[in-house]
């Protein structure tokens, strides 16, 4: 059984001894498959010499290793995790031994300290809407606005650009987050597909004038 399996386990045991007052430690013990002198050793807080930690840190080697790898699991699922979300990793932990939490810069520092991670900035930006950006291919689309405009004498006021954009609802948009360090390109944040459906419309004339937004949710 590997080390992170068994620092699981014993977690997992402290947290019962914890929700459950009638639960002895043998117990426990027998329940998740650990040591029972190892388990009563967690209890007290004390650590093993290979698992103690250094006065700088908050964390041991193992429990920063558990963090590594839910953060490596996490970015292959398309769901790489912000800094704050890695704090909230640190404090359930600390919160087991009943220690108090990392401080604001502890993510950016886990993530300096550790190889295999790094930090890339992300923003979701739709295809079609880059390839709109080019003006080669927009250059004859104004062309052709330009003579309808003058053919018909269409005033800037009557001129209306209508725009309509989509997201769902409680989904994290553009920011930081960590991924593994041998990952190449911006990563992607996979959205999952039963969150609700917002769709919002805006229309804006030429001189400024805009129509309040039609908010549809679906």
């Amino acid at each position: 059984m590997s080390d992170l399996n068994i620092e699981a386990r014993i977690l997992l045991a402290l947290r019962a001894l914890q929700n459950d007052p009638k639960l002895s430690l043998r117990r426990a013990a027998g329940i998740y498959q650990v040591r029972y002198w190892t388990l009563h050793r967690r209890k007290k807080g004390i650590l093993s010499t290979r698992d103690s930690i250094p006065k700088s840190r908050k964390l041991s080697d193992l429990e920063e290793q558990i963090i590594v790898q839910f953060i490596l699991d996490l970015d292959s699922r398309g769901f790489p995790p912000r800094l704050r979300c890695v704090e909230e990793m640190a404090n359930r932990l600390l919160a087991d031994r009943e220690m108090p939490p990392v401080g604001k810069r502890w993510a950016s520092n886990f993530v300096k300290r550790h190889k295999d991670l790094k930090t890339h900035f992300f923003r979701k930006y739709d295809y079609k809407r880059a390839k709109c950006e080019d003006p080669t291919i927009i250059r004859h689309w104004f062309r052709l606005v330009a003579n309808v405009i003058a053919k018909y004498g269409i005033r800037p006021d009557e001129i209306y650009n209508f725009d309509e954009t989509g997201f769902m609802m409680g989904v994290i948009a553009s920011g930081m987050v960590v991924t593994g360090a041998e990952r190449r390109g911006r990563p992607k944040s996979v959205q999952p597909g039963n969150r609700e459906w917002i769709t919002v419309i805006q229309a804006i004339n030429a001189e400024g004038q805009a129509i309040p937004p039609f908010i549809i949710a679906s």
